[in-house]
């Protein structure tokens, strides 16, 4: 990828390296808890959001950042 550069000049504002593993104990949370839910209220069960169990603003990531015209070449490669 030597040279692969976004197209467009929005960087992530964080020094985590992934948040892979936070959004995986995250679903397997709300999969678990719902697979409950399901055993214990099967005739009127009805799928709630995967949000009520985390928030992507509590995880690692703070979010994005838009540089516009005066962003570095550097900060523009992949």
């Amino acid at each position: 990828m030597s040279r692969s550069k976004r197209k467009t000049p929005i960087i992530a504002m964080t020094t985590a390296v992934s948040e892979a593993w936070e959004k995986a104990m995250w679903h397997r949370r709300h999969r678990r808890e719902e697979r409950a839910r399901l055993k214990v209220e099967a005739d009127g069960y009805v799928p709630r959001s995967h949000r009520e169990h985390s928030s992507p603003w509590t995880m690692e990531k703070d979010g994005k950042l838009y540089l516009g015209s005066e962003a570095d070449p550097k900060e523009m490669r992949k």
